[in-house]
């Protein structure tokens, strides 16, 4: 249960810069406290440097620090969260497409962020200024990344996502690693953030561990395994004790760890299914399993709660407004 002891103020200051504001406050934790806000907001022309734009709060912060207001009134609304997209390329009559399963950004909306769609962009700077104005990245699932562009052979079971697709989304995934941006990957899009950051992959799981699980039925759509869950991780937040079984369908996995992350949830044979940042300054997890599709638990879909909560908690600053 969240804490509501004490209370912290945000006392306006400002210079030639324009109106900035800074926060008194007795330490409570961001993932502990809440902010029961006592708004007063009123604007003045903005094109007048001398005129001031004044917000009053009332509530739990963690540090005092001096904040630009156009920083807090980004952070009083939801999170915008960025998505890239599948990608399929023109074939005969049918055009060029991209798509994303309503699984993911349906799961965005309902946590609490509003999802935008990013299409393959060519230019690092485009990238760049989309990034700029988003606050996390969810890295969807899709078809295999290519062995070959981290100096592997090509395997007869892969089946590699379009080259448009790919070529943007490790583009995209070193950038959001180079900012340390709050991330979440699904499926390939955990194995992308592995791969970036270092890590490599089995690159078919019935050759390269031959006593391992069916973690992929051709035959059933909604396979599910059982989960060992990590002590102390989100993936513990989430599902807590008991028997857990996820939704699963890959036949790639992880086989050497990225630097920078540790497991939170393993197959009972073994096969990664979670990871997380060791960062306590980067919010950064992978699922292996598919927390958004229509085979999953509304506890599974908790996991996109912990990713909407770890964006606002990274964000300069942390405001939840309680009804």
């Amino acid at each position: 249960m969240a804490k509501a002891l004490g209370r912290a103020s945000f006392v306006e200051a400002s210079n030639h810069h324009g109106p900035k504001f800074s926060r008194q406050t007795d330490g409570t934790s961001h993932r502990e406290s809440s902010c029961f806000l006592n708004l007063n907001l009123s604007y003045r022309n903005s094109q007048a440097s001398s005129e001031k734009a004044r917000l009053y709060f009332i509530g739990n912060v963690k540090s005092r620090r001096v904040f630009q207001s156009k920083e807090i009134l980004k952070m009083m609304k939801k999170p915008l969260i960025g998505l890239n997209a599948d990608y399929k390329d023109a074939k005969g009559s049918q055009p060029a497409f991209s798509a994303v399963t309503a699984g993911y950004y349906d799961n965005i909306q309902r946590a609490g962020g509003i999802p935008i769609i990013v299409p393959p962009l060519d230019s690092e700077d485009d990238i760049n200024a989309v990034l700029d104005q988003l606050d996390g990245f969810l890295l969807i699932g899709g078809a295999d990344l290519d062995p070959q562009r981290d100096g592997f052979m090509m395997h007869p079971s892969v089946r590699p996502m379009d080259p448009r697709r790919e070529t943007f989304d490790r583009l995209l995934c070193r950038l959001i690693c180079q900012r340390k941006m709050p991330v979440f990957g699904i499926g390939a899009g955990l194995q992308l953030l592995n791969v970036t950051l270092g890590g490599n992959l089995f690159l078919h799981i019935p050759e390269d561990l031959p006593n391992a699980l069916p973690h992929k039925d051709p035959n059933d759509p909604n396979h599910r395994h059982g989960l060992i869950i990590a002590v102390g991780s989100i993936m513990e937040q989430v599902y807590g004790d008991g028997e857990i079984r996820v939704s699963s369908r890959h036949h790639m996995a992880i086989d050497e760890l990225a630097p920078g992350f540790r497991v939170t949830a393993k197959c009972a044979d073994g096969v990664i299914e979670a990871i997380e940042s060791t960062n306590p300054n980067w919010f950064a997890m992978g699922t292996q399993f598919h927390p958004e599709n229509e085979a999953a638990s509304a506890l599974d879909a908790r996991i996109f709660d912990e990713f909407i909560e770890g964006v606002r908690e990274q964000a300069p600053v942390q405001l939840r407004v309680v009804a």
